[in-house]
């Protein structure tokens, strides 16, 4: 059973409440000149030396999680770009406003209310029988989401590091972005958008590992759980530049902007992860950001302590392993996912974090998306919207440490999945038009504490040399959960409701199955996650 909150792991698999295990003191061992260096992990150094959350933490946080905000402007700009404008009679004869769309009326007895460029429905005609193509579009950035997940998930577990990584999408996002709303036609916009998607699925995954791979073992839960306030104050935001920007081609070059501002002033400012550089073998440039971590929230971190792969320090504690210089480079180590599918026990955990990701993204892109089917306010109901993630975010980090990361997994689920067949089952004319909304808006809050307690989650599930890949391989599921929403959108009515009641029903017992993570280490590699397992 997992420790209690604020207990200290154990980062090499020992017993969770055991005292610190360092490497067996060999005749003659001693702490002056030319001893052999203490070797611990990560973990350990941060708890005992450098401090799990300081100002260094904090401030490396809150400007790498701003990517966060960034990946709300390029994901959910289609809210208001993909939109029907809604339109007028003009003509007179031929022309009835009280017709529910405009596929029956005269050519020329009707207009589209702020012209042709409001939206890309106006522009291109995107009504009646091409209205496919509105969820088309947004399937196909969801698409390129999925491929960019893989794919930067790999490049930031080896050659291009999480840094790297977060750099090379906001440069592309910048870049499709201002693109994009110059596309001439809906060929283009397709192709453009795919190509954002394909940058942006890297943006979260790549924000997330590198601003909580710093943070201690006790407070990672917390700090991973608040990284989603950006992404939902980033909807909120994005909610008041498209009411500023009513033009869709100048909503996209405004909400493409921050790319930019981001890569100058936040970017210079942010280090590189320690466990990519420990697990690269670039053991200098780890300790450099260590020694950094402790100068800066005010401790000391001594001469003759140095890191270790969680592995190794198992040896060492053990005293089956003569240790050289601190200084000296180690050979990298590298993983992929077919190393986490080859063991046991993190290819069932895969297996579920995939369902699980691809049901809840079903459900929270599909209510996102749904808000064009309630007839109301739309600028309004997105803000609503994404107000209402945040104290879901809150609760369930208060939560998080005190009940552990499966109950919440199942309850929040089942919470949104409730009030999702109680969507179903109302109408949408008069009190049940507001009901429904309620009822999408408490749907939100269950699903939105779901997804942010996901990337925690199946971050704690999987060892550093192989944690993006397999958060990278989740994201993925997931994007092909937000593929499919755009599409169950389409449908409206209560039918949308009903299919994301079954989705957060079924993911809920999907989590089920998995182990909780409440206070277990944050294994390095697949040796030290499963001898630390089995132990």
């Amino acid at each position: 059973m997992a420790n209690s909150p604020g207990s200290n792991p154990i980062s090499h698999g020992s017993s969770l409440g055991a005292p610190l295990l360092v490497p067996s003191k060999e005749p003659g061992w001693d702490s002056g000149p030319g001893s052999e260096p203490q070797k611990v992990c990560i973990d350990d150094m941060l708890q005992n030396y450098c401090g799990e959350f300081g100002y260094w933490q904090l401030k490396h946080f809150v400007l790498t999680s701003l990517a966060w905000a960034l990946e709300a402007f390029h994901t959910m700009v289609m809210i208001f770009a993909d939109r029907d404008p809604g339109w007028r009679c003009v003509g007179g004869l031929g022309c009835d406003e009280k017709e529910s769309n405009v596929c029956g009326l005269e050519p020329g007895s009707w207009e589209w209310e702020g012209g042709p460029g409001s939206s890309t429905v106006a522009q291109w005609g995107l009504v009646c029988g091409q209205k496919y193509k509105v969820g088309l579009v947004q399937a196909l950035f969801f698409g390129g989401c999925m491929i960019g997940a893989g794919v930067f998930g790999h490049l930031s577990d080896s050659k291009l590091g999480r840094k790297g990584s977060l750099t090379a999408v906001c440069i592309l996002n910048a870049i499709f972005g201002c693109l994009t709303s110059l596309a001439p036609d809906y060929s283009t916009y397709l192709l453009l958008r795919f190509v954002t998607g394909f940058s942006t699925g890297g943006v979260g995954l790549c924000s997330f590992v590198l601003a909580t791979e710093p943070v201690g073992p006790t407070k990672r839960g917390v700090a991973g759980m608040s990284t989603f306030y950006f992404f939902s104050t980033g909807i909120a935001l994005l909610s008041g530049i498209a009411y500023i920007f009513p033009s869709w081609r100048a909503l996209y070059v405004a909400s493409s902007i921050p790319s930019i501002l981001f890569l100058v002033l936040v970017v210079p400012f942010i280090s590189e992860s320690p466990r990519w550089y420990l697990v690269r073998g670039k053991m200098n440039e780890a300790m450099k950001i260590m020694r950094t971590i402790a100068n800066t929230n005010g401790h000391h971190l001594p001469d003759g302590v140095s890191l270790a792969l969680d592995d190794e320090a198992n040896d060492a504690s053990n005293g089956n392993q003569i240790w050289k210089a601190a200084t000296v480079e180690k050979e990298a180590i590298s993983g992929s996912i077919v190393d986490v599918i080859r063991s046991p026990i993190t290819r069932i955990r895969l297996f579920l974090a995939v369902g699980i990701n691809f049901t809840c993204s079903v459900v929270y892109y599909g209510l996102s998306l749904n808000v064009v089917n309630l007839e109301t306010n739309l600028y309004l109901t997105v803000l609503l919207n994404a107000v209402a993630e945040m104290p879901a975010f809150t609760i369930t980090a208060v939560l998080l440490d005190k009940f552990g990361r499966k109950p919440l997994a199942i309850g929040t689920q089942w919470f949104s999945a409730i009030f999702c067949f109680m969507g179903s089952l109302t109408g949408n004319v008069g009190i049940s038009k507001v009901i429904r909304m309620c009822c999408g808006l408490l749907g939100i809050f269950g699903m939105a504490g779901t997804y942010n307690l996901l990337f925690i989650y199946t971050a704690e599930l999987f060892p550093t040399v192989v944690r993006n890949a397999a958060l990278g391989c989740a994201t993925q599921a997931a994007q092909m959960g937000a593929i499919l929403a755009p599409f169950v959108v389409i449908l409206g009515g209560g039918f949308p409701f009903l299919v994301f009641g079954v989705c957060g029903l079924i993911g809920g017992m999907l989590a089920s199955y998995l182990p909780e993570t409440l206070n277990k280490p944050l294994y390095d590699t697949m040796t030290g996650l499963e001898e630390g397992e089995l132990a």
